[in-house]
């Protein structure tokens, strides 16, 4: 197959216009971006109350969330309560699942480790959802208030 004839639309000397990159479109802060990574995790107490929860960082120039820089703790049980208040909130948006419940070894570092990566896949999902950054009540808030509490929301 012979592609030749289309090369000729553009002339044997024709260039495309293009103008070198400024170093601060090269370097600088795109003009949306949104940066989600859960990281950090820790594992508290003994016995049955044991439990670990993770860092999330978030680093982002989108209006919608209030703070450009923010890092705070959550639990699973907090991932699984934001999911379930992210579908109740929209039925136009498929929420992914989270990685699955663990019932053995769950605070072994290679269980926490695949814990810590899906939820941040989660994560990284809705946070950056153009319909979940304007319509959800508490995604800004569950990714970056310190004094976030399930509580405050009616289910």
């Amino acid at each position: 197959m012979s592609f030749g004839h289309h090369n000729r639309a553009f002339g044997a000397g024709t260039r495309l216009a293009t103008r070198e990159q400024t170093a601060d479109e090269l370097y600088g802060e795109p003009e949306n971006f949104l940066e989600v990574e859960v990281r950090n995790p820790q594992t508290h107490g003994v016995g049955r109350k044991m439990y670990t929860d993770y860092e999330i960082v978030c680093r982002t120039n989108i209006p919608v969330y209030k703070l450009h820089m923010s890092s705070v703790r959550r639990r699973y049980s907090d991932f699984e309560w934001f999911r379930d208040m992210l579908e109740r909130e929209t039925t136009k948006v498929n929420i992914p699942p989270l990685p699955g419940k663990v019932f053995t070894n769950r605070f072994s570092e290679e269980v926490v480790e695949q814990r810590r990566e899906g939820l941040e896949r989660f994560l990284q999902i809705v946070a950056g959802h153009p319909l979940l950054q304007q319509g959800s009540r508490v995604l800004v808030a569950f990714i970056q208030d310190p004094a976030f509490n399930k509580d405050n929301y009616d289910i």
